[in-house]
């Protein structure tokens, strides 16, 4: 069975999104809205112009200007749309930030995921269904791999216990308040829409287009699941569905196409993609507060949900350069798109 949520469900709920207009919010809002759902998306800064500028099917229906770490907002923006399920997607996302500012990244990733729940928690009767999206990043370093949803969280460095720590929250929530939550955990998702240019593949895409030298900050030897992100799309909307059975709630989910692999050679299925295989990368060696090796079984997915991924790796590159040659060839420079649309 295709791992692809069915419309009909969402043809009637009203879906309050964090991160809407984010990388994943944003291919998220745009997948509810083709099945019928009303969309409320939390958005902190200007992100939502490109929203509105590469794709008007990524524009919620309703807005909420606002932070994750103002729970007036958050509550009111539940409250007054009504939302009968909430998507949990924003946080600051990105490792070189969490390392330079780690006080901002846990009242991002941590307040936010507390204010999310308690606001929840106030409209229990409400809220039917919550989807908290945490990270393989959650578990630390491990042992052994691949990952699985019943080893302990271990994370140590700033984003990695930030997302731990999202992780404990949205498992307390529900079982101390009885809040019908389920925890996502992913790995490394990609794919069009994605201007953080610092992370491998955006950047390694751009560099290709542009016939220049991709430059790594690590050594190339990292191994890391790799997973598009229209897959993680329909995995957590599979998720939200399947919660309609009161024992999901609770559990948590890793998302992964069980194919990891190492950064450089991530780097040449891309350049090899892009038709620039003449492009030798240049392996600056200077990564930190990195884990050498994560990846994640995805089993227990598979089992009771009856997910698996749709996209193979090389069909997602193609589709991933597709869109980055008609965003690249447009008129607004890169520059200041990538400095004006951080994702929530």
């Amino acid at each position: 069975m295709s791992g692809r949520a069915q419309g009909p469900f969402w043809a009637d709920k009203r879906v309050f999104i964090t991160g809407a207009a984010g990388f994943l919010g944003s291919w998220t809002v745009k997948e509810l809205n083709r099945r019928g759902a009303t969309t409320i998306g939390l958005v902190r800064d200007g992100g939502h112009h490109l929203s509105r500028r590469d794709d008007p099917e990524t524009e919620p229906h309703f807005i909420v200007h606002g932070r994750l770490e103002d729970y007036d907002t958050v509550l009111r923006a539940i409250n007054e749309h009504e939302a009968d399920t909430v998507l949990h997607l924003g946080a600051q996302p990105i490792v070189g930030v969490a390392n330079r500012s780690p006080r901002s990244t846990f009242d991002a990733n941590i307040r936010g995921t507390w204010n999310v729940l308690d606001a929840c928690r106030e409209l229990r009767r409400q809220v039917k269904r919550i989807v908290v999206a945490s990270s393989d990043k959650a578990y630390g370093k491990a042992a052994r791999l691949p990952y699985d949803e019943s080893m302990p969280l271990n994370g140590n460095h700033p984003y990695d216990a930030s997302k731990a720590c999202t992780d404990i929250i949205a498992q307390t929530y529900h079982q101390s308040y009885g809040l019908p939550v389920c925890i996502t955990r992913a790995g490394n998702f990609f794919g069009g829409r994605d201007l953080n240019f610092n992370r491998v593949v955006p950047g390694v895409v751009r560099w290709a287009l542009r016939g220049e030298q991709p430059v790594l900050r690590s050594d190339g030897t990292m191994i890391r699941d790799y997973i598009y992100v229209r897959d993680v799309v329909l995995a957590y909307l599979t998720l939200a569905e399947r919660m309609e059975d009161p024992a999901l709630h609770g559990h948590a989910f890793n998302f992964s196409t069980e194919q990891p692999i190492s950064v450089i050679a991530l780097v040449r299925r891309i350049l090899s993609a892009a038709g620039r295989e003449d492009l030798q990368p240049i392996i600056l060696g200077e990564a930190t507060n990195e884990i050498p090796e994560q990846h994640l079984s995805a089993a227990k997915a598979r089992s009771l949900l009856d997910w698996s991924p749709e996209w193979t790796l090389d069909r997602a590159l193609e589709e991933t350069l597709d869109w980055y040659r008609g965003w690249l060839g447009a008129p607004v420079s890169c520059r200041r798109v990538e400095e004006t649309t951080t994702a929530i």
